[in-house]
C-alpha cells in the first residue's frame, strides 16, 4: 500500500512541527512548503526539537507566488494539504496590515485555486482562528456565532475562512476549517504571550532577567495543547463530507492566571516580577474567548487532553532546559 501525502505548510512552526511528528507516526509521507528567507540553521529548528527533521522534505515555495505553488502541487499530487503558513502574530499586523493581507488573506486564494487546478481530488485544511470572533457577539464561541474582527490578521484570517467555505461549496472541494482557539507548547514562538511568560519566568528563576512587562493581563483565552489540536485538524479530512470545527477546551483564563501557575511552577510570586507596558496594548482588545468544541467531540470525536496547568509546566521546564544550555 503507497503511503498517503501530505503536504504542510507553515511546517516550520509550532503547528507545522507537531503536524509533521503525527501524520509520520501515522505512515504518511510528509512534505513542507519553505520559503527560503530565514536562516538556514533556524529553519527547521522545531523539527529537530521533536526529533523529526531529517524525515521531512521540504519544497522551495512562496504562498504568495502561486506559480512556485502550481509547480510543487503538479510533482507531488498530495493527498492532503494543511494551510498553516500565515503571518500570525496579532501586534505584527497593526505594524504589517498588507503584507498580512497578503499572507493571511490572498495566500489562501492562492492555495485553493492552486487544488482546484493541480489536483482537485486532495483534501484541504485551513487553519482559521478565534481571533475572527473578536468583540465576541456569544459567551461561548461556535461554529454559527457571528465573527466581528478586531485586528488586521483577524480580518485576513476571516477572508481565508470564507473563501474555503466559497470553494467548498461552488467547486466540490473537501475543503475544511478548524476555528481554534489559542493553543501553545514549548515550541510558541516566543512574540506570543504565553511563551514571553514562561521564557520570563525561567530567566528570572536562573537569575537571568530581574521583571517581566506584559500587556492586558485581564484579557481572557480558552487555552489548549497544540499538540492536541492538531490532531483535530487530521480528523477533519478523514471525515466523508468536508466541514468547518471549533476546536477549544471550554475553560477560558487571564493572563494574569497563566502568570501565576507559570511562576508558581518554579515557587515563585508573579505579583513580584510582572509588570504592564502600555507598549505591549493592543489598538483593539480582544477582552475574552471562550470556544464550544462540542461539534467537533460529537463528529470527529475529538476530545483535548492536556490540562492547562500541565502545559504551563512543560513550557516552563522547556524554558528552564533552553537557558541552562546558554
Amino acid at each position: 500500500m503507497t503511503a498517503k501525502k501530505a503536504l504542510i505548510t507553515g511546517i516550520t512552526g509550532q503547528d507545522g512541527a507537531y503536524l509533521s511528528q503525527f501524520l509520520l507516526s501515522k505512515g504518511y509521507e510528509v512534505h513542507g512548503v519553505l520559503r527560503r528567507s530565514a536562516s538556514a540553521s533556524v529553519i527547521d529548528e522545531r523539527l529537530k526539537w521533536l526529533g523529526v527533521a531529517g524525515q521531512v522534505e521540504m519544497h522551495d515555495g512562496n504562498l504568495t507566488d502561486i506559480t512556485s505553488l502550481l509547480r510543487i502541487f503538479q510533482d507531488l499530487r498530495p493527498d492532503e494539504v494543511y494551510n498553516l503558513g500565515a503571518q500570525s502574530f496579532v501586534k505584527s499586523s497593526w505594524q504589517q496590515p498588507l503584507l498580512t493581507g497578503q499572507a493571511t488573506a490572498m495566500s489562501v486564494s492562492n492555495m485553493l485555486e492552486t487544488v482546484r487546478l493541480a489536483c482537485p481530488e486532495a483534501r484541504f485544511y485551513q487553519a482559521s482562528s478565534s481571533e475572527m470572533y473578536g468583540r465576541i457577539q456569544e459567551p461561548q464561541q461556535s461554529e454559527t456565532t457571528p465573527f466581528y474582527p478586531r485586528s488586521p490578521y483577524a480580518v485576513a484570517k476571516l477572508y481565508g475562512h470564507w473563501i474555503t467555505v466559497n470553494y467548498r461549496e461552488s467547486f466540490g472541494l473537501h475543503a475544511s476549517s478548524g476555528i481554534l482557539f489559542n493553543h501553545e507548547s514549548p515550541l510558541r514562538g516566543i512574540e506570543f504571550v504565553t511563551r514571553k511568560i514562561t521564557d520570563g519566568v525561567a530567566r528570572i528563576k536562573l537569575g537571568k532577567a530581574k521583571m517581566l512587562a506584559l500587556g492586558n493581563l485581564d484579557a481572557k483565552r480558552d487555552w489548549g495543547h497544540a499538540r492536541d489540536y492538531i490532531q483535530a485538524m487530521w480528523l477533519m479530512l478523514q471525515q466523508d463530507n468536508p466541514d468547518d470545527y471549533v476546536v477549544a477546551t471550554g475553560r477560558t483564563e487571564s493572563v494574569r492566571e497563566f502568570c501565576r501557575l507559570a511562576f508558581a511552577c518554579v515557587d515563585l510570586n508573579y505579583e513580584d516580577f510582572v509588570t504592564v507596558d502600555s507598549k505591549n496594548m493592543r489598538p483593539a482588545e480582544v477582552d475574552v474567548l471562550l470556544g464550544d468544541a462540542s461539534k467537533a467531540r460529537k463528529i470527529l470525536g475529538w476530545e483535548p487532553v492536556t490540562k492547562l496547568e500541565e502545559m504551563i509546566a512543560e513550557m516552563v521546564e522547556a524554558d528552564l532546559e533552553r537557558h541552562k544550555k546558554k
